[in-house]
């Protein structure tokens, strides 16, 4: 099953979120190449990008290895976003999404991201900027509301069809309570009652299980996985084709997954240069080692040996040999087993 965005049609109903610092050019090429139905750029600041900020030209490149090419884009003035929207297009932007999400105090302070759920009409005049200056659909992200004396999802989400947005996503929670307790699936179904533009559901999707679940409780049409994916940027992927069999991959093999690890390291060097690219990558290294303890793999004596091994190492041949080490280790473990 797939999504209509406007003249765009999605390969499956599983997405992988927009999450800053994590969701970065290597990691929506991996996701995207392993069958994520769509992948959205992270957070993009309108105004520095039209300023031309590195870190925010960096965060809105992969034109060339992804299609549909998402450029999330978040701002507080109609000015930057019309702006913001050119520029998003020039740098080959299939769809723009407009943030009204994020919890970040950094990002709320500033009266951006899901701060502009206190404010509707200040919200749609950004919205109306971004659409009327959009040669490509456009699409918007937010929460249930600021708390939970203000759901206000269901609002804005109408409102914002009416202005022309043409996909809406929700994470299932309200800004204040950021990403604690457990995202309420069903209060996102007053959206789906209130639209008939596609609705995508969010907010702790980890398995197949959630997914249906997600779908069950919330009726929306598609879901999309972001935490569930730290360490495993293939899983969207996964979930896709347990949930509608063909339209994903297969769960890959410890050597499938070796190759996978690697390459996603080795992308992350050649985008963020070695001494960077090495730093970055820790984190997402990291996570993976833990998937693999979460799945007794590795016990975690273990694991803690190759995470000083691994993420300790500014030896960049050091450190895709050990990524290989761990993963031979393992199936030598797996075949002995078998």
């Amino acid at each position: 099953m797939s999504i209509q965005i406007g003249p765009i049609k999605t390969r499956n109903r599983v997405f992988l979120a927009p999450l800053s610092g994590v969701t970065d050019e290597p990691f929506r090429a991996i996701a995207h190449e392993y069958g994520a139905g769509l992948v959205v750029s992270e957070m993009v600041a309108s105004e520095e990008l039209v300023r031309a900020r590195p870190d925010m030209v960096r965060r809105a490149r992969g034109a060339e290895k992804l299609k549909p090419f998402v450029i999330q884009l978040a701002g507080r003035e109609a000015r930057w976003m019309i702006e913001g929207a050119k520029v998003a297009q020039d740098l080959g932007a299939d769809i723009i999404d407009i943030n009204m999400g994020c919890p970040a105090r950094q990002v709320t302070g500033g009266l951006s991201g899901s701060a502009l759920m206190r404010d509707l009409d200040n919200a749609l005049t950004l919205i109306d900027a971004a659409v009327g200056a959009a040669r490509v659909p456009v699409t918007l992200k937010m929460r249930l509301g600021w708390d939970a004396g203000s759901i206000n999802a269901p609002e804005l989400a109408s409102r914002a069809e009416a202005s022309g947005v043409q996909m809406i996503t929700v994470h299932g929670r309200t800004r204040c309570q950021f990403y604690g307790g457990k995202a309420d699936w069903s209060a996102i179904r007053a959206v789906k009652e209130a639209i008939s533009i596609p609705l995508i559901a969010n907010g702790d999707g980890i398995s197949v299980t959630d997914a249906r679940a997600m779908l069950e409780q919330s009726r929306a049409d598609a879901v999309m996985i972001g935490r569930g994916a730290y360490g495993r940027p293939w899983w969207p992927g996964v979930i896709a084709n347990q949930l509608d069999a063909g339209s994903g991959i297969e769960e890959p093999s410890l050597h499938t997954e070796m190759n996978i690890v690697v390459d996603h390291y080795q992308q992350m060097l050649e985008n963020y240069g070695s001494d960077l690219g090495n730093r970055t990558a820790r984190k997402h290294i990291g996570w993976t080692i833990a998937r693999l303890e979460e799945r007794r793999f590795l016990s975690p004596q273990n694991a803690a040996f190759w995470r000083q091994r691994i993420l300790t190492s500014r030896d960049n041949v050091h450190v895709s040999h050990s990524i290989a080490q761990l993963y031979r280790s393992l199936e030598t473990c797996e075949a002995e087993a078998a």
